[in-house]
């Protein structure tokens, strides 16, 4: 078993990086090069812009290159709790905002001749009890009426031929798809440094600095000033911009895949090939690998770091959770164990927009694999004043009471949420 993310081992390093020393005057610097970043400096160089990527590991080294591979249309809130949070217009718009996102990625995608396996598959909401069935028809019937005619509610039955395990009927997003994340930002990336935008990876931000209407950021390698500055760090963002760390919490997410399966195997498990999310509030993700694994996903431990050890004892909990689900898979050979840290916000809904001086998106609480290309996108057309589409605008940002950047309160949060699954 390799402790490696399966979307880093199968796909072409980007090879494209600015070699030398990091130097000069940009008129945008970008800090992040996972699929935020990279959209933003892509749109900003065909635009004409200088702009330079700073990425402190490798392009698609953090969340872009560990999360699940789904690019799942909808909100991670039901329809209706966004619309007593954010109002009716609101919710529609961030809504319709994640529906562009998938229609962004599929354009990108067909513009610069990214081979990464895009796929619109459809995403099932699975009910992992009676009761929750009720809480996804409920919300299925406000988002069919009101904003997503390309839904359906499916029963248990109709299930069968979906998913080899007995949930209890699940809302279908028609519009969700999947894609090979690595390919993807590596194609990304490519797609950028081709339209002009320079990339140095292995450049992490030590130090930010700003007046007289620049900025100075100094990295290992080099120091380059920039007239704008756009954060997309996420859940990696340095503790030098506070305002960030404190409010976001950095959560562990953890993954496997197994061998490839068998069409018996598949025929048994995910014969409708989509993308899976319980309804659980500890609940685990999956769906086909274009080479026929089956990769499921988790918050398996609430934590907030990512290393070889933890990632292996969270890969054997996601192990007892995948046979639990599909116990005709029990014993089967898991080939990758891998995790990665989640921005959450404290209610769980992304952020975008300007302040202190820099630009930012991130937020993105587990959703941001569809979102952040757009989000990104968005971004880079406020920063040169073209539009402003940020479906984000004007949401209130409070800080995490008690947070300064290590979250020391995700073992009560896991526990929380622990005691909600068992007794609702």
């Amino acid at each position: 078993m390799q402790f490696e993310s399966y979307w880093h081992d199968t796909a072409p390093a980007f090879a494209g990086g600015a070699q030398g020393p990091v130097e000069g005057h940009y008129d945008v610097a970008v800090i992040g090069a996972g699929f935020t970043g990279l959209a933003a400096a892509r749109q900003l160089a065909k635009a004409g812009v200088k702009v330079v990527v700073l990425e402190a590991e490798r392009v698609g080294w953090g969340a872009s290159g560990r999360n699940g591979g789904h690019l799942n249309n909808g909100l991670a809130h039901s329809f209706l709790s966004a619309k007593s949070a954010l109002g009716v217009e609101g919710a529609v718009a961030l809504y319709k905002a994640f529906d562009d996102s998938i229609d962004t990625i599929e354009a990108i995608i067909a513009e610069e001749g990214i081979d990464c396996n895009f796929r619109r598959a459809g995403k099932l909401k699975l009910a992992s009890k009676p009761q929750h069935f009720d809480a996804i028809a409920r919300n299925f019937e406000a988002v069919h009426r009101e904003v997503d005619p390309d839904t359906a509610l499916l029963t248990a039955n109709e299930l069968k031929s979906e998913v080899g395990s007995p949930f209890h009927g699940a809302m279908l997003s028609k519009k969700s798809a999947m894609m090979h994340m690595g390919r993807y930002v590596a194609g990304l990336a490519t797609a950028a440094a081709r339209h002009g935008a320079v990339i140095f990876e292995k450049a992490a931000v030590t130090a930010h600095r700003q007046g007289n209407g620049r900025h100075s950021l100094e990295t290992a390698r080099g120091t380059v000033t920039a007239d704008h500055v756009l954060v997309a760090t996420g859940a990696y963002t340095p503790s030098l911009f506070s305002y960030f760390r404190r409010r976001i919490v950095s959560v562990g997410s953890f993954l496997i895949a197994t061998r490839p399966l068998t069409d018996a195997e598949i025929a048994a498990t995910m014969p409708g090939n989509r993308t899976c999310v319980t309804s659980m509030n500890i609940g685990n993700y999956f769906r086909l690998s274009p080479d026929r694994r089956l990769i499921f996903g988790g918050r398996a431990r609430f934590s907030a770091t990512s290393d070889q050890r933890s990632d292996a004892r969270s890969g054997d909990i996601l192990r007892a959770s995948l046979a639990e689900i599909f116990p005709q898979l029990a014993g089967v050979e898991i080939d990758y164990c891998w995790g990665g840290l989640v921005d959450m916000t404290k209610d769980r809904y992304p952020r975008a927009g300007y302040v202190d001086g820099v630009w930012y998106a991130m937020g993105y609480s587990g959703h941001g694999a569809q979102l952040s290309t757009h989000l990104g996108m968005i971004m880079a057309d406020a920063i040169l004043g073209t539009a402003d589409r940020n479906p984000m605008k004007g949401l209130e940002w409070p800080a995490v009471p008690g947070h300064f950047g290590k979250p020391w309160f995700l073992p009560l949060v896991g526990l929380y949420y622990k005691t909600l699954d068992r007794f609702q």
